[in-house]
């Protein structure tokens, strides 16, 4: 058989198994089902507008408490009758943007006070630990009721209040680490350079404490979601005609024995959502740890 011959003759299929078995040795199984799951959760808030098949607060009466399955409407209908397929691709939207931005500003402010601590020490320090501390002590939730009730609901209200849940972890984390990555080599090199102290942070610390931070935030992620989800559930979260899980849940428990429907399909969500994102966050931790390598 000449070179071109054995050049076009196709070879042994060997090496692909050998990378799916490597590739599910790297990624487990239920990892890669739950980052599927969030990647839909993700996509299905993106595209909310375009996925809906009715408007949130299209009403008909005729069709209320229609069972799931019926024409035009998948997931049945709620007591107005209206859409509970198109109620609960909107509440995904809302639940995840307030979940994601209360994280993001969580993960922000605690990081930043943490460094303030690490940077400065002696009273700043002391100061930063004893917020974390009475943060830590106080009960969230009675504080979070307390001030949406006192100042009314409103989206961003809402994320600001959730954005200081859990801020206390973020800010002993990196305090801590900054303080251990200070005591290395290269920070002090970096000082020695010229460089200012925001730029040996964000350009030298920050990053090498990056992945104990993101590990951090997707704890924190699902922890949000359940609370908001308890706002709502008691009626000081998210405010009709907007959406969220815990609103459905809350106007679908009067309803539970009659159209289960209504209250079971976000509940189902919220499950889903908390326990993908807790797995993909321990998967994470023991990735990212070069303790347990």
């Amino acid at each position: 058989m000449t070179e071109t011959a054995l050049a076009s003759a196709p070879g042994p299929a060997r090496p692909l198994p050998r990378r799916l078995s490597a590739w599910r040795k790297r990624v487990p199984i239920l990892v890669g089902l739950s980052a599927l799951w969030v990647l839909i959760m993700v996509l299905t808030a993106i595209f909310a507008d375009w996925l809906r098949p009715w408007d949130i607060t299209r009403m008909d009466l005729a069709a209320r408490l229609a069972p799931m399955g019926t024409p035009g409407h998948l997931l049945g209908t709620d007591e107005l009758g209206r859409d509970v397929l198109s109620r609960l691709i909107q509440s995904i939207r809302v639940s995840l943007v307030i979940a994601f931005g209360a994280t993001l500003l969580s993960a922000v402010f605690g990081t930043t006070l943490g460094f303030l601590a690490a940077q400065f020490r002696g009273w700043v320090e002391q100061l930063v630990v004893a917020l974390a501390d009475f943060q830590a002590a106080l009960p969230f939730l009675i504080m979070a009721l307390s001030v949406l009730a006192f100042f009314g609901s409103s989206m961003t209200l809402l994320v600001a209040l959730m954005g200081f849940y859990g801020w206390e972890r973020y800010a002993r984390i990196a305090r801590g680490l900054a303080i251990s990555a200070s005591a290395q080599g290269f920070a002090a090199a970096v000082v020695q350079l010229g460089a200012t102290p925001a730029r040996v942070y964000l350009r030298h610390i920050l990053p090498n404490v990056a992945s104990t931070l993101i590990v951090s935030m997707t704890i924190t992620f699902p922890e949000i979601i359940l609370m908001e989800s308890g706002l709502s559930f008691l009626g000081l979260g998210v405010q009709p005609p907007e959406s969220s899980l815990g609103n459905m849940v809350g106007f679908g428990r009067e309803y539970l024995t009659r159209a289960p429907w209504i209250m079971l399909a976000p509940s189902l969500v919220i499950v889903l959502t908390t326990l993908s994102i807790s797995v993909l966050g321990d998967w994470l931790r023991d990735r990212l740890d070069p303790t347990l390598r």
